[in-house]
């Protein structure tokens, strides 16, 4: 099984998209559909992603926060919706997770090592992977020990750190892409 680790915003949600979900009256209601609720996604980055989806033969797993705002089959739906292949899964909240994870929180950069975690939790849970990447906005790669503190990160990742260009920026694709095949 081949794996993309998906987050939204700053991948396939970009900048120009960001905040219209809080100019949309009902967004808040969870009886409101999923689609109807979260930001539009980028057509030009959906179709990269599409791209990846039909060349890699690849599954997605959403690690994005969206994960907290509806059901794994709203999202699947959302995705239907909007034109790309349906997720088969979440990766696990951090808070679900065993053990003192404390620390992180204590960190500037917790959300980038919490989703790292989550990931790396995932992948421990289905050795059936064979190939996967992550792909963010926010830096999960590989990161040194540091002041004592343990290592951390992905090595199978690819940061897309422009805001308006997210998975469609130049060389993204083939980085993905290379760690798929």
């Amino acid at each position: 099984m081949k794996v993309i680790f998906l987050d939204h915003d700053g991948v396939i949600c970009l900048s120009l998209n960001w905040g219209s979900r809080s100019k949309k009256p009902d967004y808040r209601d969870k009886t409101t559909p999923l689609d109807n609720r979260m930001d539009n996604f980028d057509e030009k980055a959906v179709k990269v992603l599409n791209k990846i989806i039909e060349e890699t033969g690849a599954e997605i797993v959403i690690s994005s926060d969206w994960k907290l705002h509806g059901t794994l089959e709203e999202m699947q739906e959302m995705f239907r919706t909007r034109g790309i292949k349906a997720p088969i899964d979440y990766t696990p909240r951090l808070q679900d997770l065993d053990g003192d994870l404390s620390a992180l929180c204590n960190w500037k950069g917790w959300l980038a090592q919490a989703r790292s975690t989550e990931i790396q939790e995932w992948l421990k849970r289905h050795p059936e992977v064979t190939h996967w990447v992550a792909v963010d906005d926010l830096d999960m790669g590989l990161k040194p020990k540091m002041r004592g503190d343990a290592d951390w990160g992905l090595n199978n990742f690819v940061l897309t750190p422009r805001s308006n260009e997210g998975i469609k920026q130049s060389g993204v694709q083939q980085k993905i892409v290379k760690y798929l095949l």
